[in-house]
């Protein structure tokens, strides 16, 4: 029986041989076998370090294992790497001396993490200004960003370029003021307008995805649309959040069974909806052949300026797979 829990500093694991199971082997190797990725010269090393205890006490890593044995153990957590700038081609939107507005590409992480310490938006920003931006005790490695995407979703971000300017912007965000509006193909006909209002969570079957909680259960998430354009069993739609939660829009839909077009974590890059034979069935093969990222973007933001309390509002043009999808729609799949 395996047991984690992660902090910013260590992850803890908790294991326990069960009674009547004669294991008749080391500590350091019945705890490798049991955490991922972790090398029995890494756990060693833990044991050596005190890191490891046996029914309440230190012991070496020769220990034979007995059952009923509790194993209690906290593996240090290496320092991120400081994030590196690196040229891109990045599209800058606005920019003063406060703050940058970015066009994010799809496919483009915003900030350095585990799998992805390089090619980040961060790192792009650095080598674009070649200084640190705003930092925050918190996210250190996350120089002047305000907001995020996610990784396969393109659309508008804002980066402040001092304190200030990133506390005041920050305060837009945490108080809703800022306006942000998405479009959005999505599988399904929802009504012209409406709220869909649910706890957002991780997933108790798979952590690594988000689901709707139920009450008492995960964080409040409230998500505002209506359509603009409507297609034979699909919709566009324009989106606006009262909230941020991870991947809202995206479990927020799949939740109403309007999954977001090309969606692979959340169910949207197959047919919901609709015959799926001849001519349909082949465009949709094509369609799904030529994109790796959903149909998502954050096309307006509007913030007030840190500095200057002027009202500003950017508009950005439709990434080039989400506009050759529409258009194939508004081609081949009219209304009936």
């Amino acid at each position: 029986m395996l047991a984690q829990k992660d902090n910013k500093s260590n992850t803890e694991y908790l294991l326990q041989v069960p009674e009547g199971q004669h294991t008749d082997i080391r500590l350091d190797k019945y705890i490798t076998s049991f955490i991922q990725n972790a090398s029995r010269n890494k756990v060693q090393k833990a044991i050596k370090d005190g890191y490891v205890v046996v029914n309440g006490e230190t012991e070496k890593a020769s220990y034979t294992m007995q059952p009923g044995d509790k194993i209690e153990i906290r593996l240090p957590k290496p320092p991120p790497p400081e994030a590196e700038p690196e040229p891109m081609d990045l599209d800058i939107v606005y920019e003063d001396e406060h703050l940058i507005i970015v066009n994010k590409s799809v496919d483009m992480v915003v900030h350095p993490a585990f799998g992805n310490w390089t090619g980040t938006l961060v790192n792009g920003l650095l080598y674009h200004t070649q200084e640190n931006l705003s930092l925050t005790d918190e996210e250190t490695l996350r120089p002047g960003i305000v907001h995020r995407l996610d990784k396969n979703t393109s659309g508008l971000l804002v980066v402040a370029k001092n304190d200030v300017a990133h506390k005041k912007l920050a305060k837009q965000f945490a108080d809703k003021t800022a306006n942000r509006t998405y479009w959005t193909i999505v599988w399904g006909n929802p009504p012209d307008s409406g709220t869909i209002t649910g706890n957002i969570g991780r997933s108790p079957k798979d952590r690594k995805i988000m689901t709707v909680r139920p009450d008492g259960e995960g964080k409040h998430a409230v998500t505002h649309f209506k359509v603009r354009e409507r297609f034979d069993h699909l919709s566009l739609l324009e989106v606006s959040l009262e909230t941020g939660r991870t991947h809202q829009i995206r479990v927020h839909m799949q939740h109403e069974g309007y999954y977001v077009f090309g969606d692979i974590t959340y169910g949207g890059n197959s047919v919901r909806y609709g015959p799926n034979t001849g001519s349909r069935k082949q465009m949709f093969n094509n369609l799904f052949a030529r994109i790796t990222d959903q149909m998502l973007h954050a096309k307006t933001l509007g913030i007030v300026h840190p500095a200057t309390d002027e009202y500003m509002e950017f508009n950005s043009e439709l990434p080039e797979n989400f506009q050759y999808v529409l258009d194939t729609l508004r081609t081949n799949c009219k209304p009936n």
